[in-house]
């Protein structure tokens, strides 16, 4: 238990809501998750967390803001080597939650919003006081894995089964844009008769707008002009390599003088207890080792929140690289930075960046890429322009206020 439950604490004029979260990192979801917290809060809502897993250490800092609670973390997140049966433990892990939290905490909530697990749904549904339930989609979880076998599919049909049908349990369901509102719709065919709402994340911006950016000095060599940056966690999904396969085709497309003040930035999240993450980052290392570009690439793991903001605010553009993203708050961070943004031209980066005015969206692939970030090399200006545009776009469409507004009327006004 990281703290003790607040069972005394004086309620606020809002309702009481509980988040479960199956682990609180430094991923988007984790983000969304906080920045709901901090939204709720505001309004005058109790607010609590609770997860199977937090480090504080490795967590956002907002999370010491907030009353975070920790059951189940004994429980084991896979099944042996390779991290086999991850789903299965998350949902087991999800359900030891919610029944602890039922049964031994003596906490009391009305409203209780979970994310990534339906599974634990119904064991919510045993409370003797009803409770309220928003269920925040970032995905559909059965479309996060291949069945490349008979065993994996043996394994995924009973779990696929579970999350559709607990994940229509919810009393409100919402998703994070309208590309997984359409994946939604056409991936879970039994609830075709809900229309899930879109609610956009947005961006606290306060930690934004109070930090101080540092000198990259220790990251970045000095005669650096043109700083792009990836960030996103060391997963295969994630597509890291498009990035340095673009830095490769652009070094033939640059004189010398230019490729030599060229430097790339791979930040990313990293844990130690996630096998992918450990060897990921292995082989994008040997990638930029047998591409000879070690003097242009600069890898950060798990780098801080400061860090990332002085990243933000020096960085020439960001390279964002998954394709069919829910949403993806990096780009977000980075136009409200004014920083520029090159993506791949699929899902939610759709709906948020804007091509040619806050940045470029592309096909997944290095020449694509290239001649984007070609552009700001051979263009300095277009940094700036691009900049104030996406900093405009983010107040206008993703503003926190707004997002706090609706978040607090979903809960207010569950059925």
């Amino acid at each position: 238990m990281a703290g003790e439950p607040d069972r005394d604490r004086d309620p606020g004029p809002g309702p009481s809501v509980l988040f479960l979260h199956p682990d609180l990192g430094v991923g988007g979801a984790e983000r969304l998750v906080l920045d709901a917290a901090l939204a709720l809060r505001a309004r005058g809502c109790d607010v609590q967390i609770w997860t199977a897993h937090y480090d504080p250490g490795h967590c956002f800092s907002e999370s010491r803001e907030l009353p975070v609670h920790c059951a189940g973390d004994w429980l084991p997140r896979s099944l042996g080597w390779g991290g086999r049966g991850a789903a299965l433990c998350a949902y087991v892990r999800m359900v030891y939650l919610a029944l602890y939290v039922l049964l031994c905490s003596g906490v009391e909530f009305d409203v209780v919003v979970c994310d990534q697990v339906s599974a634990c749904i119904p064991v919510l549904r045993l409370a003797r006081r009803r409770k309220k339930i928003l269920f925040y989609c970032h995905f559909p979880d059965l479309l996060l894995t291949k069945r490349d076998s008979f065993l994996k599919r043996l394994y995924r049909a009973p779990i696929d089964w579970v999350e559709e049908y607990t994940t229509g349990m919810a009393d409100c369901i919402v998703v994070n844009s309208q590309f997984t509102a359409n994946v939604f719709k056409n991936t879970f065919k039994t609830l075709s008769h809900i229309d899930p709402d879109v609610l956009y994340p947005s961006l606290n911006v306060t930690s934004f707008d109070s930090a101080v950016p540092e000198k990259l000095d220790d990251l970045v060599p000095k005669e650096k002009k043109f700083l792009f940056l990836s960030i996103n966690r060391y997963e295969r999904k994630k597509n890291l390599k498009l990035a340095l396969e673009a830095l490769v085709e652009l070094r033939g497309r640059l004189t010398s003088q230019d490729w030599d003040r060229v430097h790339l930035i791979m930040a990313g999240g990293y844990d130690v207890r996630v096998l992918e993450n450990v060897e990921h980052y292995q082989e994008l290392k040997n990638m930029v080792r047998q591409s000879d570009l070690g003097q242009h690439v600069t890898f950060l793991r798990s780098f801080s929140d400061k860090q990332k903001i002085s990243l933000l605010h020096s960085c020439t553009c960001v390279l964002y690289t998954p394709s069919n993203e829910h949403f993806g708050l990096v780009p977000l961070e980075a136009m409200y930075m004014q920083c520029p943004v090159i993506a791949v031209n699929s899902g939610g980066p759709l709906e948020s960046i804007l091509h040619s005015v806050t940045g470029f969206l592309c096909e997944p692939d290095p020449v694509h890429f290239s001649e984007a970030m070609e552009k700001f090399i051979h263009k300095p200006s277009l940094k700036a322009t691009m900049g104030l545009a996406g900093r405009a776009r983010v107040k206008e469409k993703f503003s926190f206020e707004a997002f706090a507004e609706r978040l607090y009327q979903y809960v207010t006004r569950l059925p």
